[in-house]
């Protein structure tokens, strides 16, 4: 491995380490209980593989080929589902009242509704990675792209709007970089689509 490659994989760990370990250290954390913090863990954790998923899926991070890229990427995949699935349940098991409420969409605090939203896009994009086969490519990469643009603008408000245990600036660099990171992406989909 290159020094340059070398540079870019410790930069994309450190861009997830940092907000995790400084957020392991907030006040806010020192009454709660342990399923509500590995709750808070997961969904940051989630908020990380995000930065990763789409420069996995156009085979941006080096030392990877395409194909073995785009492998990671469904590995990763299931990664984030497990994630949002252990941050719900977790939040389910200290609150149940709050994530019913924030499933029906009847949620005063707006970062529920935006959550909501990008743990749907999240499911219903699992679901249909398992029937991929049955869809032409171009139409796959439409409807794939466009749940994880759903899936990004969702999870970055409902963490931006999170007055919790991320430190503020970090969260919001790695937001940032969540975005950046799919510009390309998206946009060489969209593209092609339109050629198409």
């Amino acid at each position: 491995m290159t020094a340059r490659a070398i540079l870019i994989w410790a930069a994309l760990v450190a861009a997830i380490a940092l907000p995790l370990a400084l957020a392991a250290t907030s006040p806010l954390l020192a009454y709660r209980d342990p399923i509500y913090i590995a709750a808070g863990v997961a969904g940051i954790l989630a908020l990380g593989l995000l930065l990763i998923q789409p420069l996995l899926a156009a085979g941006m991070l080096p030392a990877l080929t395409l194909p073995k890229s785009r492998r990671v990427h469904g590995v990763v995949g299931l990664l984030l589902l497990l994630c949002v699935t252990l941050h719900v349940a977790g939040l389910w098991i200290t609150s149940p009242p709050d994530v019913v409420d924030a499933l029906l969409f009847r949620s005063p605090t707006p970062f529920s509704l935006w959550g909501v939203i990008a743990m749907w896009a999240v499911l219903t994009s699992a679901i249909l990675a398992t029937r991929r086969r049955k869809l032409r490519p171009r139409t796959w990469r439409l409807i794939h792209t466009s749940l994880a643009v759903i899936i990004i603008a969702g999870t970055v408000a409902h963490a931006l709007l999170i007055q919790g245990t991320m430190e503020p600036v970090t969260k919001a660099g790695l937001c940032a970089l969540v975005i950046l990171a799919a510009i390309k992406p998206v946009l060489s989909t969209w593209r092609t689509r339109k050629r198409g």
